[in-house]
C-alpha cells in the first residue's frame, strides 16, 4: 500500500537569514555593552612593598629549639617567656611615647628558624598580642624560581 505524502505549503520561509540576524545583533549589544557597573570616581590603590622594603620596628628571634631572643644578649626560654615579654612591653610603650602609635602601629617581625616548632610559634602570638602586638609578621626567604 501506498501513503500519500503530505503537501508542504507553499508558504516556506527560510528561516536561516533571520537568525543569522539576530547573532549578529546579539554579538553587537554584548561588545558594545559595559559589563562592569563605572566607579564612582578615580581612585590609585596603595603600592605594595617588597620583604626587604619593609622595616620592622621590633624583631624577634626564635631558633630551631624554641628559644626566643629579642636583644643582643637577651633570650628567654620556652617555659619562661615572661622577662622578654615584659622587656618587649617596655620598649614599645617607650616607643609609643614618641610616635603615634594610635595610627600607625608598630611593627614586629618574628624570625623563626625552618625548624623551629610549630606549635612554638602558635603559642607565643597570644602572649604578643597581651604585650599590645596585634599583627606579627613572620619573616620568610623567597626560594628561587628556576
Amino acid at each position: 500500500m501506498e501513503f500519500p505524502h503530505p503537501r508542504r505549503s507553499g508558504n516556506d520561509a527560510n528561516l536561516l537569514p533571520m537568525i543569522n540576524v539576530v547573532f549578529l545583533l546579539l554579538i553587537f549589544f554584548l561588545i558594545s555593552a559595559q559589563l562592569a557597573p563605572p566607579e564612582p570616581f578615580p581612585v590609585t590603590p596603595p603600592s605594595a612593598r617588597d620583604q626587604e622594603q619593609q622595616t620592622a620596628d621590633f624583631t624577634l628571634y626564635l631558633d630551631a629549639s624554641g628559644q626566643l631572643g629579642y636583644l643582643e644578649g637577651m633570650s628567654g626560654e620556652a617555659a619562661n617567656d615572661a622577662p622578654l615579654i615584659a622587656a618587649l612591653q617596655s620598649a614599645r610603650a617607650s616607643y609609643c611615647a614618641a610616635h603615634d602609635c594610635d595610627a600607625l602601629p608598630p611593627r614586629l617581625f618574628l624570625r623563626a628558624d625552618s625548624k623551629a616548632p610549630v606549635a612554638r610559634i602558635a603559642g607565643l602570638l597570644p602572649a604578643l598580642g597581651q604585650a599590645g602586638f596585634a599583627q606579627t609578621d613572620l619573616v620568610v626567604q623567597s626560594e628561587a624560581v628556576e
